[in-house]
Formats: structure tokens, C-alpha cells, sequence
């Protein structure tokens, strides 16, 4: 089982990665904290410090905000307002923090350590 969650991750990664690469020339802060978010994501399920359940909330956390900044980048002729800028902040904050309890609590991927 193991094998095949990682395996998904993988998949979700390449297919976040493959939406997010029309969207790379005007990547600016946000676009980088994400890349950066999906990283430390596959990170934690290569070494079992998230479970499926902490995988899933953060993976689809992550695809809220990038489906919101594809949004706001498509309404706004390719860029972001400031204050779309603040918001997807604020929001990648509250993940980052999220993705770090997660890996940092005492729940662990049966089999993987």
C-alpha cells in the first residue's frame, strides 16, 4: 500500500506541476511558494512523516490556492492585485504551517521508517 500512495503522490505532483506550467512566466512569490508547498509535500510522504489522511488536506489545500491564482491571474489579464496577492499569501501561510505540524506530530505512514 505504501508503494501505491507514493505512487499517487507522484502522479498528483507531475499533474499540479503539468497545470502549473503555463502559468511559470508570471510565477512571481505565490507561483514559487508553490512549487516550493508541493515539494515539502512530496517530501513528507517519501519519508512517512505524512499519513494518507494529512496528505489528502494538504494536497487539496494547495490545489484550492493554485486553482485561486489561476483564477485571479486569468480575471486580471495574467497578473495579480495586491490584495489577491495579500489573500493567496495569508492562505499559503496557513499551509505552510499546516504541512509543518504534519510532519512534525507523531502520526507516520504504516510500513515506511
Amino acid at each position: 500500500m505504501t508503494k501505491t500512495f507514493v505512487a499517487k503522490a507522484l502522479i498528483a505532483a507531475l499533474s499540479l506541476g503539468l497545470a502549473l506550467a503555463p502559468l511559470a512566466a508570471s510565477a512571481g512569490e505565490v507561483g514559487n511558494r508553490l512549487h516550493n508547498e508541493n515539494a515539502r509535500i512530496d517530501h513528507g510522504v517519501r519519508d512517512g512523516q505524512l499519513t494518507y489522511g494529512e496528505y489528502h488536506s494538504v494536497d487539496s489545500r494547495l490545489d484550492r490556492i493554485a486553482a485561486q491564482r489561476r483564477n485571479d491571474l486569468k480575471a486580471n489579464g495574467g497578473s495579480l492585485t495586491a490584495s489577491e496577492k495579500a489573500q493567496l499569501n495569508h492562505e499559503e501561510n496557513n499551509l505552510s504551517n499546516r504541512i509543518y505540524f504534519d510532519e512534525h506530530n507523531r502520526a507516520h505512514q504504516p510500513g515506511v521508517r
